[in-house]
């Protein structure tokens, strides 16, 4: 179908986009380039539409509503699409909003001599007439013979050049694009099961994305309620979540892990529209319970305040379970992880693996804090911070933010206007980051900015502070020694200045920054201390029953036995071995994990008994434990007992063996007759993989 005929259809509402297709999320360049394939006439693919006379929910309602008949619901190609509109008819496509148009590409503009485009440059275009917005090409308003007017040097074969350009422009309109079509039989869940797959393939979906468009299908309106959700608490909480978060936590609130593949086809086609509005439901009053904690509490009043937002991910999963904190102590021991994995960048690495682990322990241990916080100490050796941790960081290291986190703790107030940091309002009040040291001062003084090093020195932790944009224009260049004793001495002190006006001169920088560093880290220390004692002494005892009626999961794991198999007592005893061991290396070679032995894969609890009677003499715990040590030495290797911990509790009036597992600091092979095998821990089973695949997850986990 021609390209105007298309853009005529979604005018009047004939073609029409589906709530669970993402937004427009094209950037400026590749509207650009899909203007220069077309204009070269190189192919872009085809559409893929959908014929269906009961559409699903639309886009901002842009759908006839009275039409009778078939409807053409856009499946894959709403990119394009929405490009070729905005360009051609010079607006927005029914089906969004002004608003959803992040990426605005119609400041496009191109050369009529040359046949190129380039976007809105004022000393390249301004006043030359051979630059021409590209949306006044299409409306048609250029004439090749006002051009010529306008040009100083013109001739026969310029005027020639320009009107074939012109013209060959806008030919894009009448180009025929191909369409391909699921049949008007198909249900909403097919449909959305062929745009999974499309997008799959290619397009560059992520997979919050695939998951969103599936939640949409069985619950039309998700996508703009969510919306709703997160306008409400950019505009009033200042937390600036994106659709990917609130995703994850769909995920985390029907699934109970954090990984978008746990979302199968199974689920989907179990999980009922009322059940994603029930779990939404809980998510908003998890969300709005926890925002007022953490600003009256840990000083966090925006999402801007913490590096990334999946810090909340496990709180919130903590929160679902188990609706509120139950006591002071819990919240505090929270709020001092929430720091912790800040600090530490928890979630810089390994995104998925790191936040289903504390997911998992959010949900399935009684007392989650003492493990997560394991979980990062085990990851970086210790929680306190150093001075070597601040040295030559800048704005983009996550002690940043804490420094603004300690100004607000210690109430401080503005240098000139003596208000309090925290409370500040309006534009000529908001907070910015001042240079102590202003950088032209420090660059006139002989620092190289061309130097990595000097340029890290000159932009350093150490040398900001926060203070009122109105504050910071008034000092603007001033040097420290000129300005800083104007300053109420109680005003430095709660920005952590050093007090000796010695160290304010430019000569003695690098002293000022030794001293600074020293009072930063340890307020920042003492910041979270005050959580930490707050929250120490909290019982430690875990719940296993809780544990095990919450099922397997990608950190947890049932074994009916190590010897011994219910299924069959012919059963060879190395093969049961075999699968433990290969059961421990998949979680030695992820983020770790708790293994039951003595737990049927329904969660009933069967003890040990059975696997009692194989030892002979030794027919009890010990025997069982003996035997287990034996069995790590002769699958996996003896190195490899310092990752795990094994004890037997009885649950139910048994005895079960749990197995606590961390991470190796190592690829971990399972030794199995003359073969080595490599296995990880995913979607809650013991994945194989081949050697190909192995040498690329060790090379990203470990290297």
């Amino acid at each position: 179908m021609q390209i105007d005929k298309l853009l005529y259809q979604i005018e009047s509402k004939q073609i029409v986009l589906p709530e669970f297709q993402r937004e427009y999320v094209w950037s400026k360049d590749q509207a650009k380039q899909l203007l220069v394939s077309l204009f070269n006439e190189y192919p872009t693919g085809s559409l893929l539409m959908w014929d269906t006379d009961n559409p699903p929910e639309i886009k901002n309602e842009a759908v006839e509503k009275e039409r009778v008949g078939i409807t053409q619901v856009i499946l894959d190609g709403q990119q394009r699409l929405t490009t070729l509109y905005l360009f051609i008819n010079n607006s927005i496509p029914p089906y969004y909003t002004e608003e959803d148009i992040i990426n605005d590409p119609r400041d496009l503009y191109f050369n009529l001599e040359e046949g190129t485009f380039q976007y809105y440059q004022k000393q390249r275009m301004l006043n030359n007439p051979l630059w021409q917005k590209v949306t006044d090409c299409f409306a048609m308003k250029i004439d090749p013979f006002d051009i010529e007017d306008q040009l100083e040097n013109s001739n026969r074969e310029l005027i020639k050049t320009i009107n074939k350009n012109l013209n060959k422009l806008q030919e894009i309109k009448r180009q025929v694009y191909p369409i391909q079509t699921v049949q008007s039989s198909a249900s909403i869940d097919e449909a959305i099961d062929v745009f999974d797959r499309i997008n799959s393939q290619g397009t560059p979906l992520t997979d919050a994305e695939l998951v969103l468009a599936h939640i949409t299908g069985k619950w039309p309106e998700a996508r703009r309620v969510i919306k709703e959700k997160q306008q409400e608490l950019k505009n009033e909480k200042q937390f600036d979540l994106d659709l990917d978060f609130f995703t994850r936590c769909m995920v985390v609130g029907i699934t109970n892990s954090a990984l978008y593949k746990g979302m199968t086809n199974d689920v989907y086609s179990e999980v009922t529209k009322e059940e994603y509005e029930k779990t939404w439901n809980q998510i908003i009053r998890v969300i709005d319970y926890l925002i007022p904690i953490l600003a009256k509490d840990a000083y966090i009043d925006s999402s801007n305040d913490l590096q990334s937002d999946n810090i909340f991910i496990p709180v919130i999963a903590y929160l679902l379970k188990n609706e509120k904190f139950p006591n002071d102590k819990i919240k505090k021991g929270f709020i001092y992880w929430i720091f912790l994995a800040h600090v530490w960048s928890r979630y810089s690495g390994q995104t998925d693996q790191r936040l289903d682990r504390d997911v998992s322990l959010a949900l399935q241990s009684s007392n989650p804090i003492q493990r997560m916080i394991y979980e990062i100490q085990d990851l970086r050796g210790r929680t306190e911070v150093s001075v070597t941790d601040i040295e030559y960081r800048t704005a983009g290291h996550p002690l940043y933010r804490m420094l603004y986190v300690i100004t607000k703790w210690k109430e401080a107030d503005d240098w000139i206007t003596g208000g309090a940091i925290r409370n500040s309002m309006g534009d000529y009040y908001s907070i910015q980051s001042h240079h102590i040291f202003p950088t032209s001062v420090l660059y006139d003084s002989g620092y190289d900015s061309n130097n990595h090093i000097e340029r890290k020195l000159v932009n350093e932790i150490a040398n900001r502070a926060f203070i009122t944009r109105t504050s910071n224009y008034d000092i603007s260049n001033k040097k420290p020694i000129d300005y800083l004793p104007e300053i109420e001495p109680q005003y430095l002190e709660e920005h952590f200045i050093p007090q000796n006006q010695e160290l304010w001169k430019v000569d003695n920088y690098k002293g000022f920054l030794k001293a600074r560093r020293l009072i930063i880290v340890k307020e920042i220390n003492s910041f979270l201390e005050a959580f930490r004692k707050a929250w120490e002494g909290l019982s430690e005892e875990i719940d296993y029953s809780d544990v095990i009626s919450q099922g397997e999961s990608n950190a947890v794991e049932f074994k009916e036995s190590m010897r011994w198999s219910q299924a069959s007592e012919d059963k060879p005893k190395d093969l049961s071995e075999y699968i433990i061991a290969k059961t421990i290396a998949s979680f030695m070679n992820v983020e770790g994990g708790t293994l039951f032995i003595g737990v049927a894969d329904n969660g009933s609890v069967l003890g040990l008994k059975d696997d009692y009677q194989t030892f002979g003499e030794k027919n009890n715990k010990d025997g069982f434990l003996l035997h287990l040590d034996s069995l790590i030495d002769k699958f996996l290797g003896k190195e490899f007992h310092a990752f795990l911990g094994a004890h037997i509790e009885e649950i139910e009036g048994k005895e079960v063996c749990i197995l606590e597992i961390d991470g190796s600091t190592q690829p971990v092979y399972v030794k199995w007759h003359s073969n080595e095998e490599f296995y990880i821990r995913t979607s809650a089973a013991s994945q194989k993989l081949s050697p190909i695949q192995a040498n690329d997850y060790i090379r990203n986990h470990w290297q």
